[in-house]
């Protein structure tokens, strides 16, 4: 929902249209509350860095599929290192909650 919000977030130009502006805002209240059901579990700082690392590589997907945004060697590179520490997170941390 996080990035469903984010996504009508530059839909909504500045909250001047109103049916993304709606969606961005009932996107981000759910994915609230299920970041806090996540919390329950799993310790703050790893919820948020896999919510963060995941979210910065769907958005940037979507970006690229759907508003034509292009993304350089860096910003590619970057976002493989973001996938590795998730990775590295879910696979080999005590801290993870699994």
């Amino acid at each position: 929902m996080e990035v469903v919000a984010t996504t009508c977030l530059k839909q909504s130009q500045g909250f001047t249209r109103l049916v993304p502006t709606l969606v961005m805002a009932l996107g981000y209240a759910v994915a609230f509350y299920c970041l806090s059901l996540t919390l329950r579990e799993i310790p703050t700082g790893i919820a948020y860095a896999i919510w963060s690392g995941v979210g910065i590589i769907l958005i940037a997907a979507i970006a690229w599929i759907v508003q034509g945004q292009r993304l350089d060697m860096a910003a590619l590179g970057g976002m493989a290192l973001i996938i590795a520490g998730v990775l590295v997170m879910n696979l080999f941390s005590r801290t993870a909650g699994h």
